[in-house]
Order: C-alpha cells, then structure tokens, then sequence
C-alpha cells in the first residue's frame, strides 16, 4: 500500500489504513483543503468546480466522495463523468469556473487512484498553492456548510465541445487531414481514450479500428505507454495495413505513435514531431520573428535541434507539467511539452493534451505526404537511456553531485532539476534527479547513438558507486 501527498495533489493504492493508502478518510481530507484553498484565494461564494474521471474501477466511489466533500464545503459542483484530463481543464475555461479536480493516476496501475488539483485557469496547482492546501490539511481547522449552504450538483458533457474547440483551431488542416484518407488503430486502455479518441478520430475523417477501447477501468497491459506494453497495437497496425497507431495512457494526456510497420515512432519524437509543424506554420505566418520552445531537463534535445532549424529558441525547465507552463508563460511559447508524449499548445490551453496533439501530428503527416517512418527518419536521431542507482545513506546528494561536476570540468552544469550535464560538441547530455518516492537516482542519459548513451550512463554509474 502506498499514499503519495504531494504539492500537485494525492496518489495512492485503494485499500488499507488511512494515511497509509487512498482511504475515504484521505479523500475527504484532501478534497475539504482544497475547498478551503479555493475560498482562500477567490473570495466568497459562489464558487463552481468541474470533476471529471477517467475509467478506473475505483473511479466512481472517489467521484461520490469528491461530489459529496465539496457540496458539504459549499461548492457548487459540475460533474462531466468520464472524462479525459485535458477535457476536464478546458471544461474549466469553458464554465469560468473556479476550479478543478481529475480522478486519475494517470499511468499507474489500476489499483491506484489520484485527484489531480486545478486552479481556475484550469492549471495544475502551483508549487505556492500546493503548499498552502498540505499546510491546511494539517491544521485540523476544517469547517463544512449548515444545510442552507450546501453545494449544488448538476452533470454535464464536454467531450464534443473539446473535439469542437480542436477542430476550429487555425493550425489543424482538417481538409488537408480528410482528403488524405488515413486509417489508424487505437489503442484506448480500456479508459476514457477508448470513448474520445475515436470522436476526435472520426471528425477528422480518419478511419479508426479500436482495440481496448471498452472503458471499463479493466486494463489491458500496463497502461504507461511504453515500448514493450504496446505490442498488441504494432501487431494489429501490421495486420491492418493502417496509416498510423495511436496510444493513450488511461487519462489522455500523453501519445505515443507507432508506425506503418509496427515499429515505435518514439514517444520523445511526438512533441518534436508537433513542434516541426507548429513552428513551420509560424515562420510563414511571422516571418523573422523568432518562436520559443520548452520542454524539460529530461526530454530529447530534438526538440531544441527542431527549434533552431526555424532560427528560434529553446529553453528547458525542472520536470513537472507545471514547471513546462510556467517556463512556457515566462518565453512566450508557442508549443512546448515533455517528452512522455505530453503536447502542450497554449493558443488551446496550457495543458497537456493527446487530442490536440494527434491533430497536429495528423496535420503534419497529411501535408508532408510522407509514410510514419520516412517522417520520423527525417529528424535528428538521439537514443536515450534510462537507469536508476540505489542511494547509500551514508553518501549524500551534494557530495555525489560534486564528484560528478568535478569528474567533467567542460560540461556546461545546470542545477534546476538535480543535475544536468551538457556536451554541446558531442550532442550529448546526463541528467540526475533524486526519486520523490524511493531512495534512488534516476538517471538519463542521451547521445547520437546507443553506445554513446549508455557508456555515458556506465561512467555516471560507475562514479556514483566510488
């Protein structure tokens, strides 16, 4: 069993002891500090707030207790049921409401659940906000409404409206994408990605052959979409002879492509791929005018390739979806993400978002005229990898840090987000970020070519175990 109480929300296991996993008395808790947060920075009632879920089992009795904590705190609640991530932040916008609670875990396997908190921009809490609702959480202070001062509760849809909003966007070529005639398998994980993605597929003339797409919270495989847990989506792309893959993790905030041939068009590479397009339609649009990207420390550095083919800049922010906004609000940018398949396109909203990303991505891929493998051929070729390092207690991070800095004098260091180290002239970088969670490094290393990742990653590990 497992609790997570962070800044961004709480994650946890279902079943067990409060305090120890996603217990009622947990939700409750957390749900009536966010209450208070709301009141704290928006003044008096009346205050509205979407909820919205993916398709977890646990989904619904989370959902009950969310409702019912913030009706007793006075907030008037619009429940938009199964629903994906980006959908319930644009429902947000769309109400004016003054905020927002997703029911997910995102990635994490069906015994978890989570409540992910939005502000009434229909962002993620900010490291300041965050703080503030753990510190009321722990002040035994909460108070909740007589019977004349209840919350009201109504249920509303905001899928098509969402879908409508992508459409009309001015970068989606949604001619372009119809004339085309693509066919695409979808893998939905059994979740909400199974009931949106094929709406969003079907408006934009795109023949959809669904696997997994019942949302009955039931998992498939391991729902992070990652290389070895899609094989039953390259399988039926060969089968089909399809244009394209699609994969979605449970609440739609990530994609993953796969191409003609099975083969993996690389999660890194769906932001890059969105960014190509994007930035292209600018440079004609505002010619000389230099655009900005951002993704995080961790991410490929395609996309800062990608960014300086069009003459623009590019900057990296701490990992974290709201550390990418923030850095996004502070440059002006015009597309930004994380490389797990995150798109975020701030002309939409600032979130990440699968859907708008794979109508960018469909945009690109029907005016280039190009298969999924030529495309992907066309950009830099980076190889990443991935390591964790057990942490001995008795070493601590900043005497690890510094014998790393100290081992390559000509790096260039950056210490936002842990440790980062670039080689420019190589085109390599290592980065170094101690777990939330566990008492281990995550490290992550890139290069041009496998070896050169991985021996980069083998001489990080081998100074880490001195």
């Amino acid at each position: 069993m497992s609790l997570i109480q962070s800044i961004s929300g709480i994650r946890g296991t279902i079943g067990g002891l409060p305090g120890v996993s996603l217990s009622p008395l947990d939700i409750v808790r957390f749900t009536s500090a966010y209450a208070r947060l709301i009141v704290e920075q928006s003044g008096p009632a009346p205050h509205t707030i979407v909820v919205g879920r993916d398709a977890r089992l646990s989904g619904d009795m989370v959902r009950e207790l969310v409702c019912g904590t913030l009706r007793a705190c006075g907030m008037d609640v619009v429940d938009i049921g199964l629903a994906s991530t980006p959908t319930t932040e644009m429902a947000v916008l769309f109400l004016k409401a003054s905020g927002g609670i997703i029911i997910t875990a995102s990635h994490n396997p069906r015994e978890w659940n989570a409540l992910k908190l939005l502000d009434s921009n229909g962002e993620f809490l900010n490291a300041r906000q965050g703080a503030r609702m753990l510190e009321i959480t722990r002040e035994e202070t909460l108070l909740y409404q007589g019977v004349d001062g209840l919350g009201t509760y109504i249920t509303d849809d905001f899928t098509d409206k969402h879908i409508e909003a992508i459409l009309n966007h001015p970068l989606v070529n949604v001619e372009a994408i119809y004339r085309s005639g693509f066919s695409a398998v979808l893998d939905g994980i059994n979740s909400v990605g199974g009931v949106i993605m094929p709406k969003l597929l079907e408006a934009l003339g795109v023949t959809c052959y669904k696997i997994h797409c019942e949302p009955t919270g039931n998992f498939a495989h391991n729902p992070e979409p990652l290389p070895h847990h899609l094989t039953d989506l390259s399988s039926e792309m060969v089968a089909r002879k399809a244009t394209l893959g699609i994969s979605v993790d449970p609440d739609v905030d990530r994609l993953a492509l796969v191409c003609q041939d099975g083969s993996m068009f690389g999660e890194e590479y769906t932001l890059v791929a969105c960014a190509d397009y994007v930035l292209e339609k600018y440079a004609t649009l505002c010619p000389g005018k230099k655009q900005h990207t951002v993704s995080n420390l961790s991410s490929t550095r395609a996309l800062k390739d990608i960014t300086q083919k069009y003459h623009g800049t590019y900057s990296a922010s701490a990992v974290g979806e709201v550390n990418v906004v923030e850095e996004m609000k502070r440059t002006g940018s015009v597309i930004g993400g994380e490389g797990n398949g995150g798109v975020i396109l701030p002309s939409l909203h600032y979130g990440r978002d699968a859907l708008i990303g794979t109508a960018l991505f469909l945009s690109l891929l029907a005016e280039k005229e190009e298969s999924m493998t030529q495309l992907r051929n066309s950009y830099p070729a980076y190889h990443m990898s991935k390591n964790r390092v057990d942490l001995k207690e008795e070493v601590t991070i900043e005497d690890l840090f510094g014998r790393i800095t100290k081992a390559f004098p000509a790096a260039t260091v950056n210490n936002v987000d842990g440790l980062r180290l670039d080689f420019e002239n190589e085109k390599k970088w290592v980065s170094l970020r101690k777990s939330n969670t566990e008492p281990i490094l995550r490290l992550y290393s890139e290069a041009p070519d496998k070896t050169g990742a991985e021996e980069l990653a083998s001489e990080m590990i081998s100074l880490l175990s001195l």
